[in-house]
C-alpha cells in the first residue's frame, strides 16, 4: 500500500511492500502503523510561508510503535500537518449551521485545518473527484483512500491511475478480506444479491474494509450531496458526528464526518469539474451517473434520477450500501430518540440484527435464560431498540461478532427492550441506555454487563473471551 500527501504542486510518498497478516483470533487484518513523524521546532505554518524544501528539513522518522493495533489505514507520512484541535469537544451541530452557506472549498479547508493527518477523503471513482480538487486547491496536505471491492468497472480502475498521476498522490486502497469473500461466493454464488438484496455483499466487500480504514482516522470526508438520493440523503449536514462508524479513539462520537458538497447540485459539480479540467470516469459519457460496482450499476435514462442506476431491483428509499447507513430515514411516525431511550418507539421501525447467527429472544425466553443457574452454554445478549441510532451503529459489529462466534459454544442473542418491555428490562436486566450488552456465564445466574462504549468487533470479542 502506498501513502502520500500532496501540497500544491509537490508530493512525497512512503511505501510498504508488505500487507498485514490475519490475526489468529479475528478474520480482520491487523497491521501496525507504517510509521510516525515527530514535528521538530518549526515556524508557524498557518501563514503558508514555509516552502517544500524547508518542510522536508523539519521532520524525521521515529519508527514508533502504533497506538492502536486495529488501525489498518496507516498514518500517512506527512510533511508538516496542521495542528489537530485538542481544545475540547467541538459542537458540530452548531458548526454545521455556521458552515451552512459556506463554499465547498471553505468547508474542505476547515476540515483539513482542524484534523490534519487524522482525516482522509473517501474517493469512489465517480464525480467525487471534485473533493480531491478542492483539497488540492486549499494547498494543505491531504490523504485519499478508496475501497477496492474487486468488482469495479475497468474504467474506474483507469480513473484511479489518472487521478494519482494528475495530482501526484498515492491513493490508499482498502480491500475486502479474501476468506470472507471466498466463503460468500462459495455458499451463495457470485450474484446472490439479485435475489436476496445487496446488503450482505456490500457488508463484506465495502462496509468492513471501510470500518478498518476509519479506525485509523478521527474524521473522514465524503462526496454525499442532498440531491443524490431523495430517500436517504436529503437532510445530510456539511459536518456531523458519524452516527455509524468509530474512529481512532473508539466509542460513540470518536469519528467526525465531513460532507463539503452536501449543498451543491449535481450540475454545479459537473460545471466545476469541466472548468478545472479534472480527470473524470469515462463511464459518465456512457450514461452512468452514480457509479459503484459493475454488477450493481447501470446507465440511467434521460429524466431518471441518478440513483436509479444503483441496485435498480430494490426499493428506492433504501439505496445505501451501508457506508452511509445513518442516512436512512425512519418510517413515518417513528420516534427519533436518543440512546437513553426517552420516549416511545413505534412498531413500524424495521428490526435490526437480522441474521441466522443471532437468536431473537422473547420476553419468556430471556426470563428463562436469566433464571438458569447452570446453562448448557454461555450467552451474549444485546438489549436494544431498532430506532436507536447507537444500536443501528453497532449492528454491523454485532452481526460480525455473531459470525465469528458461530460454532464456538457461545450463543448470541437479542432482546427488544423498548416499549412495554422497557420497565422489565430496567428492573431485571440492568438496562440503563440502549444498547445494553449482557454476558450470561455458563455457571452463574447473574449476567455481567459490558461496561465499555467501544462496540467494535475486537472490543466485544475481548469481553467475551475474558469471561467464556
Amino acid at each position: 500500500m502506498a501513502l502520500a500527501v500532496t501540497s500544491s504542486s509537490s508530493s512525497t510518498a512512503i511505501s510498504s511492500s508488505s500487507f498485514p497478516r490475519l490475526n489468529s483470533s479475528s478474520s480482520e487484518p491487523k497491521a501496525p502503523l507504517i510509521g510516525s513523524f515527530r514535528i521538530l521546532d518549526r515556524p508557524n505554518v498557518s501563514t503558508g510561508a514555509v516552502n517544500l524544501s524547508q518542510r522536508r528539513s523539519l521532520v524525521k522518522p521515529v519508527n514508533a510503535e502504533p497506538q492502536r493495533k486495529d488501525s489498518v489505514v496507516p498514518l500517512a507520512a506527512t510533511i508538516v500537518a496542521p495542528e489537530v484541535n485538542t481544545k475540547g469537544e467541538e459542537d458540530y451541530e452548531q458548526l454545521a449551521i455556521d458552515l451552512g452557506n459556506a463554499s465547498p472549498l471553505e468547508i474542505m479547508d476547515k476540515a483539513l485545518e482542524q484534523f490534519g493527518n487524522d482525516i482522509a477523503i473517501a474517493f469512489s471513482g465517480a464525480e467525487d473527484v471534485a473533493l480531491i480538487e478542492y483539497a488540492h486547491l486549499t494547498g494543505r496536505p491531504y490523504r485519499v483512500f478508496s475501497l477496492d471491492t474487486g468488482r469495479l468497472n475497468p474504467e474506474t480502475y483507469r480513473l484511479f491511475d489518472e487521478v494519482e498521476k494528475h495530482y501526484g498522490i498515492h491513493i490508499e486502497y482498502m480491500f475486502p478480506d479474501a476468506v470472507e469473500v471466498q466463503a460468500l461466493v462459495r455458499s451463495k454464488g457470485l450474484f446472490s444479491f439479485y435475489e436476496d438484496g445487496h446488503q450482505e455483499c456490500c457488508r463484506v466487500r465495502k462496509v468492513r474494509p471501510l470500518r478498518r480504514a476509519l479506525k485509523g482516522l478521527r474524521a473522514w470526508i465524503t462526496g454525499q450531496r442532498k440531491d443524490q438520493s431523495p430517500g436517504t440523503r436529503s437532510e445530510i449536514p456539511v459536518v456531523q458526528v458519524d452516527p455509524v462508524f468509530e474512529g481512532l479513539d473508539g466509542g460513540i462520537g470518536s469519528l467526525v464526518k465531513w460532507n463539503p458538497v452536501a449543498n451543491v447540485k449535481g450540475n454545479d459539480i459537473w460545471n466545476f469539474l469541466r472548468t478545472m479540467n479534472v480527470p473524470v470516469n469515462s463511464l459518465h459519457s456512457q450514461g452512468y451517473v452514480s457509479i459503484g460496482c459493475e454488477p450493481c450499476t447501470r446507465p440511467v435514462l434521460p429524466g431518471q434520477h441518478e440513483r436509479e442506476g444503483r441496485w435498480w431491483w430494490e426499493d428506492a428509499k433504501a439505496k445505501e450500501c451501508g457506508l452511509h447507513k445513518g442516512n436512512i430515514k425512519q418510517e413515518d411516525g417513528a420516534a427519533q430518540l436518543n440512546g437513553n431511550g426517552n420516549g416511545v418507539a413505534e412498531a413500524t421501525v424495521a428490526d435490526i440484527f437480522n441474521t441466522q447467527n443471532v437468536v431473537s429472544l422473547s420476553r419468556t425466553g430471556i426470563e428463562n435464560l436469566a433464571k438458569l443457574e447452570n446453562r448448557k452454554e454461555p450467552w451474549l445478549v444485546v438489549l436494544y431498540a431498532p430506532w436507536c441510532r447507537f444500536c443501528q451503529g453497532m449492528e454491523e459489529s454485532y452481526v460480525e461478532l455473531a459470525e465469528k462466534l458461530e460454532g464456538s459454544g457461545i450463543k448470541v442473542g437479542k432482546f427488544r427492550a423498548d416499549g412495554e418491555q422497557k420497565e422489565f428490562a430496567k428492573r431485571e436486566l440492568e438496562l440503563g441506555s440502549f444498547p445494553t450488552i449482557l454476558f450470561f456465564p455458563k455457571h452463574s445466574s447473574r449476567p455481567i454487563k459490558y461496561p465499555s462504549e467501544n462496540r467494535d468487533v475486537d472490543s466485544l470479542l475481548a469481553f467475551v473471551n475474558a469471561l467464556r
